[in-house]
């Protein structure tokens, strides 16, 4: 859930210079890439737009398309939509979990293929309403 803590607070906590510097950087490019301003989803997740989910068992809540979360040992980049896998194959040193994206360096990636994944990603979902039977 949205928390409406500061995200320049939170970043700017990061730990590791390097991870900090990373995720600001990621932080300026996904603004750019969904249109829509950062904020704090609990206490560890900078997320971008909403969407609307409700499960045949009644629960419902709401979340965002995409998000990061600079982790301790790597970016992560979730994207609740799933990946293009035809971009992914042309990112760079990866690794992926269900909806995870891990970057262990912005360096490392293509930024251009980074930036249509996350755009992609957000505009499947956000403002969306997904009911599962």
């Amino acid at each position: 859930m949205r928390t409406g803590a500061s995200v320049g607070d939170f970043l700017a906590a990061v730990p590791d210079p390097k991870r900090r510097a990373d995720a600001q950087t990621l932080c300026a490019v996904m603004a750019e890439a969904t249109g829509a301003a950062p904020e704090m989803w609990g206490d560890s997740m900078v997320g971008f737009g909403s969407y609307h989910y409700r499960y045949a068992s009644g629960q419902e809540g709401d979340w965002p398309p995409v998000s990061l979360s600079p982790r301790k040992t790597a970016l992560t980049v979730y994207l609740s939509a799933g990946f293009d896998e035809n971009l992914l194959a042309k990112l760079g040193p990866h690794r992926t979990g269900r909806s995870c994206l891990h970057v262990r360096r912005l360096a490392d990636v293509d930024a251009q293929v980074l930036r249509a994944l996350i755009a992609d990603g957000f505009r499947k979902l956000d403002g969306k309403v997904l009911t599962a039977d």
